[in-house]
């Protein structure tokens, strides 16, 4: 006779799979309902929403994605392509000096103990809780009286110390787990602190480091509220902001607004995509010690 199996190793029946399955198609359906929606528009003719809730276009057109990449302005320049770089100029700046700060600060809070450097997990933590709206203010006039107005450089700053938080403290839990004994060995082999650093430890830390990178870059890709208000020059619009546009008070153009709602977030998928297996480790052992 074969031996009883242990209690709770028992394989689930399967009509205990089926009803799973099911309901996590049912859920997927559901996240994925409004998305479809909203490539159907971008595909279907016409400037409003259709009256029918079947995501499935009656009609095909690629004339709101022309639209888009058409579009001029006052000097003859196309809008899109001119938005698209000054949202890739700011999300990239913006990814390197949150990556960069981010790494240093998470290591040296991970590693070294000294004054100062609970409360300063602390305030990490603590500013994560103010919403962005409350931060335009004091921002709009650090950022006036230092010229930065209407200005990338100023918005990459902003966005930095928004990123950079969350970043820290992403970085600090997956430098916490790793093992100190790999630094005590390379300094035995002759090793300072900055080859054990950059040699050692960064290598290991890279699915933290693509979370990190990832969010920062997400932070500046997809912000709307900051761009449009310390951005008055219409050429220095990003892209969050030229799709607002489209949106006005007494008229919506929202095959215009699908079409670029989805080129806007194809690079965000391609990085999901590109970074999937370091973000699954990256986040899961940033997320156990703190």
């Amino acid at each position: 006779m074969s031996a009883a199996s242990p209690a709770g190793t028992r394989r689930p029946s399967v009509l205990a799979q089926v009803a799973t399955y099911a309901a996590l198609l049912v859920v997927t359906m559901a996240v994925l309902y409004p998305v479809l929606l909203v490539c159907k528009k971008a595909f279907e003719p016409g400037r409003q929403f259709a009256l029918s809730a079947s995501p499935m276009p009656r009609d095909l057109t690629l004339d709101h994605f022309r639209d888009l990449a058409s579009a001029e302005g006052p000097h003859g320049e196309l809008l899109f392509l001119r938005h698209a770089l000054n949202s890739l100029v700011a999300a990239l700046a913006t990814t390197v000096v949150g990556v960069v700060l981010s790494c240093t600060a998470a290591y040296a809070l991970s590693r070294f103990r000294f004054p100062g450097r609970r409360a300063g997990l602390t305030t990490f933590l603590v500013v994560q809780m103010f919403p962005a709206s409350m931060l335009l203010l004091p921002l709009y006039v650090l950022l006036d009286r230092m010229g930065m107005l209407n200005s990338l450089v100023g918005l990459v700053l902003v966005y930095a110390t928004t990123a950079i938080p969350f970043c820290v403290w992403t970085l600090k839990g997956y430098f916490d787990s790793l093992p100190k004994e790999l630094e005590e060995a390379a300094r035995i082999d002759g090793a300072g602190p900055w080859r054990v650093f950059f040699t050692i430890m960064l290598p290991l830390a890279r699915p933290g480091i693509a979370v990190t990178a990832l969010f920062s870059f997400m932070t500046a890709w997809n912000e709307f509220i900051m761009a449009s208000t310390f951005m008055t020059d219409e050429t220095r619009y990003t892209l969050p902001v030229l799709l607002q546009s489209s949106v006005g008070q007494y008229s919506a153009d929202w095959g215009l607004f699908a079409a670029g709602a989805i080129v806007t977030s194809l690079p965000v998928m391609a990085l999901f995509y590109v970074l999937q297996r370091s973000l699954v480790g990256g986040l899961t052992s940033g997320s156990v010690k703190g």
